[in-house]
């Protein structure tokens, strides 16, 4: 069973990421490309360092090896974004990356790239499932790996350094250099320290690397930069006296920082700084791009900045194209994702990493106190999450209330409106909001409040969570 959600396919290892269905959606695939007349292109493959990453990464070009399909084979485990930068560097119209991202050690999945190196759209990966239900068994073909590459179907490629200097390139080399920062990178058992440290080397930082093995289990936690994860960066950052942290997720296109004082920056905040010192330092103009679960501090900066901040669903794909119709200058999410005009059109954590380092150099001030700053200019605004694994039932139940009998419960605060565009989101008139939705990759429901106290949002939560008997 193939189901595309918010950030590709993902399913357990051995129960749906299995040889079979990846074969199956690589010929899916390459239908895909015949019909749109793209079989003279390559298409770009990676993987990060999850298990049965770089086995799957040959499965997957040995059957459009057999189809006669080339494709550029990244063979050694490389960040996601790199991958899509290949794909935009090449010009080429698809790319795939093997990862599941943040989510647990039991999954892996595929992410599917278009033009320019962006997220594929709910309209390919409709066609992807599309093609996958007309095939039969007997369609799927494979080639042996070796003669793959004597045919010259398949070419290995490195284009790790290009993807390197792209971000040296664009970054304030010299203003970091004056700093020689004290750095404390996290990859998270992920695939991030190569780039990222060699970046910061570059620019004269002392770098050091801690969860940098290679540990299909992730060190036994979630390979998601969060609060709850980042504990262990948090102690060392502060006992070291770094003046920065930084994390990456498994696949490296999120961030997580903390700061020298060893408090977390949700990533909201990482947003909010980076918005700031775009347009206020570098002088870089235009819109925001957030999603329905992402702090209005972004539309409250926009608006004093005379721009717009636009609102779009969960799914980087929906915040890349958002940028592509607007030229807005940043977007981002929650979770940790986020881009920068000018770049890839994908989240990516490697140059998110650099750009901080920047921020933090020109700035010269801690970043709980530039925090403080936009706060006071800007508005408070705090969040609640709650995340709770679902059953199949459970979550039918659920969406029966929200999405059909639309029920909300009293929340003892004046309701603006409700809107279902991703999940149930209710906007209340003082500014705060709450929403209830469904992750796209794993079986779980997800609320999260914003309001301009932790303690007000937490209570807004609640409700909702009594509502729902979570």
């Amino acid at each position: 069973m193939i189901q595309f959600g918010t950030g590709g396919f993902r399913a357990i290892i051995g129960e749906d990421f299995t040889r079979e269905n990846l074969e199956l959606l690589s010929l899916a695939l390459v239908r895909l490309i015949r019909e749109k007349g793209k079989e003279s292109e390559p298409v770009i493959i990676g993987y990060d360092r999850r298990f049965l990453s770089d086995i799957a990464a040959r499965w997957i070009v040995c059957v459009f090896a057999a189809e006669g399909i080339k494709t550029h084979l990244v063979d050694y485990d490389a960040p996601t974004p790199l991958i899509m930068f290949e794909v935009m560097k090449e010009k080429v119209s698809y790319g795939l990356m093997i990862t599941a991202s943040h989510n647990p050690a039991e999954y892996n999945g595929v992410k599917v790239f278009t033009s320019g190196g962006r997220d594929a759209t709910e309209e390919v990966t409709d066609e992807i499932e599309a093609q996958i239900a007309r095939i039969q068994k007997p369609d799927i073909k494979s080639m042996e790996y070796t003669k793959a590459l004597e045919c010259g179907l398949v070419t290995v490629i490195n284009p790790q350094n290009e993807y390197i200097d792209s971000i040296l390139n664009v970054i304030d080399r010299e203003s970091i250099k004056k700093r020689h920062l004290n750095v404390l990178l996290d990859p998270m058992f992920g695939v991030s320290k190569t780039t990222l440290q060699t970046i910061l080397l570059t620019c004269r930082c002392n770098v050091e690397v801690i969860h940098d093995r290679h540990d299909t289990l992730f060190g036994g936690r979630l390979p998601a930069p969060n609060s709850s994860t980042l504990t262990h960066l948090s102690q060392l950052v502060v006992q070291g006296k770094y003046d920065l942290g930084i994390a990456t997720d498994g696949d490296a296109d999120r961030i997580g920082l903390i700061d020298a004082a060893g408090t977390f920056i949700h990533p909201n905040d990482i947003l909010v700084l980076l918005y700031y010192y775009l347009h206020e330092f570098k002088g870089w103009k235009g819109a925001a791009v957030r999603n329905v679960a992402t702090t209005h501090c972004l539309d409250a900066m926009a608006a004093h900045f005379g721009e717009k901040c636009y609102e779009v669903p969960v799914g980087f794909k929906h915040i890349s194209s958002k940028m592509e119709e607007t030229d807005a200058l940043i977007g981002g999410e929650s979770s940790g994702g986020l881009t920068v005009r000018g770049h890839i059109r994908g989240k990516d954590g490697v140059y998110a990493g650099a750009l901080l380092v920047e921020m933090l150099s020109v700035i010269g001030k801690p970043l709980s106190e530039v925090l403080r700053d936009i706060h006071r200019r800007y508005g408070s605004f705090s969040m609640s999450e709650f995340d709770c694994r679902m059953t199949d039932r459970h979550k039918e139940e659920l969406k029966h209330l929200l999405f059909e009998e639309k029920k909300v419960p009293e929340f003892g605060v004046e309701v603006d409106r409700v809107s279902y565009l991703d999940g149930c989101k209710v906007y209340f008139k003082n500014g705060g909001w709450v929403i209830c939705r469904f992750s796209g990759t794993e079986p779980v429901l997800r609320i999260f409040c914003e309001m301009a106290s932790e303690t007000e949002a937490e209570k807004i939560s609640l409700v909702f969570r009594k509502f729902l008997n979570l």
